[in-house]
């Protein structure tokens, strides 16, 4: 690394990640990325063959988060998220209690098979809608579930969260090994996450409501083929990450076979669908992706390699604690996709061990639940929250993150340790 280059690509990258976090001047996450990565072009500090192959190393990204969005957007438009929200108000019986459990359940398995963006962007608004209609006198217990949940069930399979793609960006362990290693902290940061959610919440939940028998929406023909859609997709997703096969190709075919065979039911719901998303991800992902290759010319990530290769001789049990808080506090400075796709690139160039691999991933999955910022996932609940009229300020939010966070953290890593 040059003085020169290291000055340029520095205060280029820095900016760009302030304005990806920030949002400054109203530009958007993916404008800020793809500014930077432009910038880095342009000064010369990346070359555009350089540059073009940081941005195709994400494809399997872009095609696995195009065929999620689709199918979870396709779920939200036929109602599916609103049946889900309806019966888990009828189920509870007019007990907050219950109600809280109920959606936290629903959390789990929405954010386990489509995804923790699903559940931030679809489930959430779903609930708010429900809670007002059963006349839920507080609905932010419920909707704290639906935040946290996003993370703290976002690493039980490889396809609850993308960023676990970029974590492991040099291929993703099969499904067995995988559950071999994640489903015992897994399991515990869902469950810690619950209790010490509840326990915040505990006054607010006391309260009873009187709505208590909504009719469930009807499932039309397209809702009904969308379930066997999403059925598809998450026993290909299955089989794919059993094999160890990239996850994008399988997500983007099973989006397209439902797309087809909705189009039999309801000709226009799926264009309208596809129209609908937001393509900015591609050059949000893209962009970090050449950032991060900015980060290698500049000799970041060996530098960094290097001192972590230090630190795993001395000790890997250090390796893995230190890997895990620290990701985890990173990911609320920088949101853990950005940090997630950063710590990939060092896992690569150190060499990690899986132990060392295990626990940063849960440190990105599971450590944005300290704060607004942490996650896409909480920024895209939060935006969802704002677009009813409600808002949670930061302090709010990282005041009950200090004290649901830490023990599912310290558990989740704990058992990774004494594993390995």
């Amino acid at each position: 690394m040059s003085f020169v280059s290291g000055w340029i690509i520095g205060p280029i990258v820095v900016i760009s990640m302030l304005g990806v976090l920030t949002r400054w001047r109203g530009w958007s996450e993916a404008r800020w990325a793809a500014s930077g990565a432009i910038a880095l072009v342009l000064t010369l500090q990346v070359s555009p063959a350089r540059a073009l192959h940081g941005f195709w190393s994400g494809h399997d990204v872009y095609l696995f988060l195009a065929g999620m969005m689709f199918m979870a957007d396709l779920a939200r438009r036929t109602g599916l998220f609103d049946w889900l929200a309806v019966w888990a108000v009828n189920r509870a019986a007019g007990s907050s209690r219950r109600l809280f459990t109920g959606i936290y359940g629903v959390g789990i398995v929405v954010t386990v098979f489509l995804s923790n963006d699903a559940t931030a962007v679809v489930l959430t608004p779903a609930v708010i809608v429900a809670t007002r209609a059963a006349r839920v006198s507080n609905p932010l217990p419920h909707l704290y579930a639906c935040a946290l949940v996003a993370n703290a069930a976002s690493f039980v399979l490889p396809i609850s969260n993308p960023a676990n793609l970029v974590v492991f960006a040099d291929g993703l362990p099969d499904l067995a090994h995988w559950l071999s290693v994640f489903a015992l902290p897994s399991c515990a940061a869902i469950l810690l996450t619950y209790l010490a959610l509840f326990l915040h919440q505990k006054r607010y939940l006391k309260a009873r409501y009187s709505g208590t028998s909504l009719p469930l929406p009807t499932l039309t023909p397209a809702a009904r083929v969308t379930a066997a859609g999403i059925t598809v997709l998450v026993l290909a997703l299955l089989g794919a990450s059993a094999l160890s096969w990239p996850l994008g190709g399988p997500a983007c075919v099973a989006a397209l076979l439902t797309a087809l065979w909705v189009s039999r039911k309801d000709k226009g719901l799926a264009t309208e669908t596809l129209r609908g998303l937001s393509w900015s991800f591609v050059p949000l992902v893209g962009g970090l992706f050449i950032l991060i290759e900015g980060l290698h010319a500049a000799g970041v990530t060996h530098v960094l390699a290097q001192g972590f290769n230090t630190l795993l001789q001395h000790s890997t049990l250090a390796a893995v604690w230190f890997s895990g808080v620290a990701t985890g506090l990173v990911s609320n400075a920088v949101n853990n996709l950005p940090a997630g796709l950063f710590a990939g690139a060092m896992l690569v160039s150190a060499d990690a061990p899986m132990a060392v691999r295990a626990a940063t991933l849960i440190g990105i999955n599971l450590g944005p639940n300290l704060s607004v910022t942490g996650s896409l996932a909480t920024l895209l609940w939060l935006v969802a929250l704002r677009r009813e009229g409600m808002n949670v300020g930061a302090v709010q939010f990282l005041k009950m993150g200090a004290f649901t966070l830490p023990l599912a953290l310290l558990a989740s890593l704990a058992l990774v340790a004494l594993r390995h």
